[in-house]
């Protein structure tokens, strides 16, 4: 962070004003991949239906998209330093809207999946042209504005996707849905001819090897993540596809995959420090505050992926509701998401990033440990939307801070870097929550499952047998009642086993809520490292490197001003 990004607010306002038609196409851009994403819960019942597959099956799709975006995003913000922003943004959103025929048009999961890794692939350069194009067309409190929209729209989408898709999926199909991305992504393409020329800088070279450990590593964690529950937490589950003297390959993935990352910091200081480009410029996380920024959006990011597919999961697939039913559920989150995103930045003034930080995980916390005391299987209950209000207060306050943090910590030339960091954080927190939940919560009600059979003298033991108990997923009432009839079971057993199953998968979500309100009780910690002041302009020239002694000064500097 420099003086100069608390002085050129004032530089700024004195600009003349930009036309607002580029900002359609940035925040449209970013409203096509946040509504891709939110799309895949709210179809989660459909596809399950079309593809006849499991609902992990959907939250792999979910994986790969955030997978792609985080492993090769930084490799996307370097290509739109090279080429130029506004030539690359255009392209992408044309591969985009291919990824959306084939998701329109999959006739089975594998497609859908490969549709979901192309758009992952795009989105992965069009997350850091984003952040460029605003640099590059906005200052002063336009661009304030600017980058609060972008906060905005990516709440706004998930609103649309889970009420239009609601609708659609009920009354038509889940296809429909993506359908209209093929549309959206066709109207920012003819709006990207409205985007000012920005020329590319020849002299950015790719860090190949940058490349190599940045994907590898990002790729062996949320694969880890993603398959502890199905290889095992420690010992090689029967579903492993290999094992390491008798060692589940999900944690050895992490484990190598968080080095990898090690490395990759290492390889970039030592090129940055030999006069060459890195893939990812460390001056983006060189200070306390910036990482720390970073690691609250990733808590951020994490905890809405979790709750996003856990509440979709519970009310699709286990209770069998309709996907109308699921967005009117989610709406009252959403809805509180999209609107403290955009009035928070009028708190700026008044409050501190630090406190706004702390503020909101503690609104967080307290928010989940509501919902998981009061929590039923009637989400309409006033008590569960007064708890997803409260959570979604927390989120948006949050979402639209650690952003405004980390776009205005740094120079101008460096705004693709801080989208690409942006980038992989969001998609890898995505991406790992995601993974985490549908692991947590399948591993959590199989726990409950064997534990309340074992006790109970109404499921014998030779039906108990007749089950594959090593297999526990979450499936309707009526699908298991299926499955019993295939067993001896009588009509009394089988009354009692869809009695243990609904009891405990709501005992399994009641844990993931509190599991999910200790992650948002830890996040207070890197919070209370954020900047006491209140973002400013991202500055259009770097300043040279500062001592921490220094940056300290300029900061309590900045403080100063500010509170005067």
């Amino acid at each position: 962070m420099t003086t100069e990004t608390a002085a050129s607010p004032t530089t700024g306002a004195a600009a003349a004003r930009e036309s607002w038609v580029p900002m359609i196409a940035i925040a449209l851009g970013q409203m096509i991949m946040s509504f891709n994403v939110a799309a895949l819960p709210v179809s989660m019942g459909g596809m399950v239906e079309s593809f006849n597959v499991p609902p992990t099956t959907v939250g792999t799709g979910i994986v790969l998209y955030s997978l792609s975006v985080a492993g090769f995003v930084m490799l996307g913000a370097k290509l739109c330093q090279r080429f130029g922003p506004v030539l690359i943004f255009r392209y992408v959103v044309g591969l985009f809207a291919v990824a959306q025929v084939m998701m329109t048009l999959s006739p089975v999961a594998t497609v859908m999946l490969l549709a979901q890794l192309l758009a992952g692939l795009a989105a992965a350069v069009i997350v850091p042209a984003l952040v460029a194009l605003i640099a590059h067309h906005y200052h002063g409190q336009q661009q304030a504005t600017a980058l609060g929209a972008l906060g905005s729209a990516r709440a706004a989408a998930g609103v649309g996707a889970f009420l239009i898709g609601g609708l659609l999926g009920t009354f038509v199909g889940w296809r429909p849905l993506f359908g209209i991305l093929i549309v959206a992504s066709g109207l920012v393409f003819f709006l990207s001819f409205k985007l000012k020329p920005a020329d590319g800088r020849p002299e950015v070279k790719i860090d190949a090897g940058g490349v190599v450990l940045a994907a590898v590593s990002i790729i062996l964690i949320t694969l880890g993540f993603n398959n502890l529950n199905r290889w095992g937490l420690g010992v090689a589950g029967p579903g492993a596809p290999f094992d390491l003297f008798g060692l589940s390959p999900a944690p050895i993935m992490i484990i190598v995959g968080i080095a990898l990352l090690q490395s990759f910091i290492f390889w970039s200081r030592r090129r940055q420090s030999a006069g060459r480009t890195p893939l990812l410029d460390l001056r983006v996380i060189s200070s306390n505050q910036e990482r720390a920024a970073v690691l609250c959006m990733f808590a951020v990011v994490m905890l809405e992926a979790m709750l996003n597919f856990s509440v979709p999961l519970y009310i699709q697939i286990i209770q069998g509701r309709t996907p109308i039913e699921t967005a009117i559920a989610m709406m009252p989150f959403n809805l509180t998401v999209f609107f403290t995103a955009m009035l928070v930045v009028r708190l700026y003034g008044t409050l501190a990033p630090r406190r706004i930080g702390q503020l909101g995980f503690a609104l967080c916390t307290l928010a989940l440990l509501w919902l998981a005391f009061v929590v039923r299987n009637d989400w309409s209950a006033v008590p569960v939307m007064l708890g997803l209000i409260a959570f979604g207060i927390g989120q948006g306050a949050l979402v639209t801070l650690v952003f405004n943090v980390l776009v205005t910590a740094a120079p101008k030339e460096l705004a693709g870097d801080v989208g690409s960091l942006r980038g992989t954080a969001n998609n890898l927190a995505a991406g790992v929550g995601t993974a985490v939940a549908g692991a947590l919560l399948v591993g959590l009600l199989s726990a409950q499952v064997v534990l309340q059979l074992a006790d109970n003298q109404n499921f014998p033991p030779h039906i108990q047998n007749q089950l594959n108990l090593d297999n526990i997923t979450f499936v309707t009432n009526d699908r298991l009642q299926t499955i019993l009839e295939g067993t001896t079971a009588t009509p009394q057993e089988v009354a009692e086993a869809v009695r243990i199953n609904t009891e405990a998968r709501l005992m399994a979500l009641k844990m993931g809520l509190l599991l999910m309100a200790g992650v948002a009780l830890l996040a207070i910690a890197p919070a209370a490292r954020l900047p006491a002041y209140k973002p400013g302009e991202i500055p259009d020239n770097p300043a040279p490197p500062m001592s921490e002694e220094l940056r300290e000064t300029a900061r309590a500097v900045a403080s100063k001003e500010s509170e005067s």
